[in-house]
């Protein structure tokens, strides 16, 4: 076994931070290494394969930051000054004649010999079309230097960057049409139990439907993931050998339920039999249940069955693990702290993430908050973190995650 993956001693709580540091470690040891090249247009969302260095200065050469009138300042001792030029962005200007202003507008070079910019709005035009200044001007007011966002040469995005809207801005105000990105991470998922049934089939005695797969679908494919839908493994140890056996070559697979040390939980079963399985008793609620583990040499995530639990899991585990493994560094969510607007008497030993949102600057919780209740994390706008051992008294600060920092 991995002494990575090594689990606690028996009945031990594994601490959140100790239970993540070994996830991102093993992710770490097993990069995705395959790269491809997509347009940029494509790349949202995917993570960037090598560093991206900037070609050009960037702007390429002094711009003007207004509508106005470029001069050289030695040649203003307060009279009006002639119009040489008109200067527009996507122009390339004449020298500026000494003794004269430039008509210039926002974006556009400012001509050689001209040190400054002043805004229309200070400038006067006088009958004859000379141009008058009414407040003092300044060396370099009002102009953007070549090179003052970037040099030729310069890192731009580091390797492992996750790609917005913001950064292939950003590649392509560099003139790049294309950027090597790290190849999709590959999950199977996977539900396991008897008592699932999927959405649309009649249920029956005793059945419910499987939520779990359809939230895990969806939000791996927000995160860039190419998803296999290993469907409902059902409570058979030979078929759910079987099922592992077919999923093919996936990076993950990712399970929710089922995965423990009881003997009706058979993929636990396959895990042992047929691979490793460190069973990580997590000091978390919801969520102690979660396990790692590899089924032939692919690495497994299992996942509680609750859906507030799946939830929780994958949000502060699992997502970590799967955007580490893409070269990604910065894993967690930002959060922030705001006062309790609860009261939270019973101190637990387990830190527990309750779905909440925020109202008047305050954290308000939902009023249930069952591992078994979807609804409360609709109702939500993130996670209130409260820490092991400790009571809480209204405006009591705690730290809240929004579930828009986990979601893709």
């Amino acid at each position: 076994m991995n002494p990575a993956g090594k689990p606690g001693k028996q009945g031990a709580l594994m601490p959140v931070e100790e239970a993540l540091e070994r996830l991102l470690a093993m992710a770490g040891s097993a990069p995705i290494l395959e790269r491809e090249r997509l347009p940029l247009a494509a790349a949202q969302g995917r993570v960037l394969a090598e560093a991206l260095i900037s070609s050009l200065d960037l702007p390429p050469w002094p711009n003007s930051a207004m509508d106005g009138y470029a001069l050289r300042l030695e040649d203003w001792r307060g009279e009006p000054l002639p119009v040489s030029q008109r200067i527009f962005a996507g122009q390339a200007p004449e020298p500026l004649q000494p003794g004269t202003c430039a008509r210039i507008f926002t974006g556009a070079p400012v001509p050689a010999g001209a040190d400054c910019v002043e805004m229309q709005e200070n400038a006067q035009v006088q009958d004859d079309q000379r141009v008058l200044f009414s407040e003092p001007l300044q060396l370099g007011q009002n102009i953007r230097p070549q090179g003052q966002e970037t040099t030729v040469g310069e890192e731009v995005l580091a390797a492992g960057t996750r790609l917005g809207p913001i950064e292939q801005g950003l590649a392509a105000s560099l003139g790049c049409a294309e950027l090597e990105v790290v190849r999709r991470v590959r999950v199977a998922v996977l539900s396991t139990g008897d008592e699932l049934v999927e959405p649309g089939q009649p249920l029956g005695p005793g059945q419910i439907y499987n939520s779990n797969r359809v939230v895990l679908c969806s939000w791996l494919q927000r995160l860039g993931c190419e998803v296999l839908d290993a469907g409902i493994l059902p409570d058979d140890l030979a078929a759910t050998r079987q099922r592992l056996a077919e999923l093919g070559e996936v990076d993950l697979i990712l399970s929710t339920g089922g995965v423990s040390v009881g003997e009706a939980d058979f993929l636990g079963i396959a895990l042992r039999e047929e691979g490793e399985l460190a069973l990580w008793k997590l000091a978390i609620k919801p969520g102690k249940p979660l396990t790692f583990g590899h089924f032939r040499g692919v690495p497994v995530i299992g996942l509680p069955g609750n859906p507030a639990s799946t939830l929780v899991t994958f949000a502060l585990l699992a997502r970590p693990y799967l955007l580490r493994r893409q070269g990604v560094q910065q894993v967690q969510p930002l959060s922030f702290q705001v006062p309790a607007g609860f009261v939270w008497p019973q101190p637990g030993n387990r830190r527990e993430y309750l779905r909440g949102r925020l109202e008047n600057g305050q954290a308000i919780i939902y009023r249930n908050q069952s591992s078994g209740v979807l609804r409360s994390a609709a109702w939500a706008e993130g996670l209130v973190e409260v820490l092991e051992g400790r009571t809480l008294v209204q405006g009591d600060r705690v730290n809240f995650i929004p579930l828009s920092e986990v979601l893709d």
